[in-house]
């Protein structure tokens, strides 16, 4: 069957693999009443381990919330959101900051480097607050392959926005975390940039057996994934695999004719 022509996927679809990250009937409502707002309804979804997700769909379709909620930046109203094993609505405020910490990477369109710490500072800066030895062979071999072994000394503002990035994708990569999330985390670049980091997260899944998310509005970086799945009103109406940046862009044109 042409990938066009894919039935819609209401993601709970079993997949082949190991789930990094599921959600279970997860539900997200903001206000109550008539001003209420339903930003996911029961969404049921896993993210399998050493695949690359993207997440798309219209604006206001749910996929930052759905990935916040996912990632334990958020809450969600009712349902679950699972890291591995641990289910994130039993966790305490410090057990989730810990998790964040310890298990998750997190790459977002503002880069979130500390203006006054070096590059190095900014890429080790998570490992150094939970007081763990950072691996110092790893982190060579990232900083080298991301190319900024003779940017380490620099601070923020004496970098590109395309550098920044890559340190945002270093300082991310370093602690070897379960699972990366990047909420459009080629937003503020341009296209030569925007590669670079794509190309980053692919090789991490590929070559580091990383897991990756993103939220994406761009065809191109979708592409770069394994799998796409496709959000509108707060529910998962389609998925494609191996995609093309056509048949994305078809699928897209769809669900907006739809909405």
């Amino acid at each position: 069957m042409p990938e066009s022509e894919q039935r819609p996927n209401t993601g709970t679809t079993p997949l082949t693999g190991e789930a990094a990250a599921r959600a279970v009937n997860l539900h997200k409502q903001y206000g109550a009443g008539d001003t209420g707002v339903t930003a996911l309804k029961s969404v049921n979804v896993e993210f399998v381990r050493n695949e690359f997700t993207a997440i798309m769909g219209p604006s206001g379709s749910g996929k930052s919330t759905l990935m916040h909620c996912m990632a334990g930046l958020d809450s969600a109203t009712s349902g679950q959101a699972f890291i591995g094993d641990t289910d994130l609505s039993t966790l305490k405020d410090r057990e989730m900051t810990n998790l964040r910490r310890d298990r998750l990477g997190f790459i977002f369109q503002s880069f979130n480097l500390v203006p006054t710490l070096t590059a190095r500072e900014n890429i080790t800066l998570p490992t150094d607050i939970a007081g763990r030895k950072v691996d110092a062979a790893w982190f060579d071999s990232i900083t080298d392959r991301l190319g900024l072994s003779q940017r380490l000394t620099h601070r923020p503002a004496e970098l590109s926005g395309g550098q920044q990035q890559r340190v945002a994708c270093a300082r991310a990569l370093v602690s070897r975390p379960e699972i990366i999330f990047g909420d459009e985390p080629t937003g503020n670049l341009d296209s030569n940039s925007s590669r670079e980091v794509l190309n980053i997260l692919r090789t991490a899944v590929d070559e580091d057996n990383q897991t990756v998310v993103i939220v994406t509005h761009d065809a191109k970086a979708a592409s770069y994934a394994d799998r796409v799945i496709f959000l509108a009103d707060g529910e998962i109406v389609n998925e494609l695999r191996d995609p093309e940046i056509n048949t994305i862009l078809d699928t897209m044109a769809g669900i907006e004719r739809k909405n």
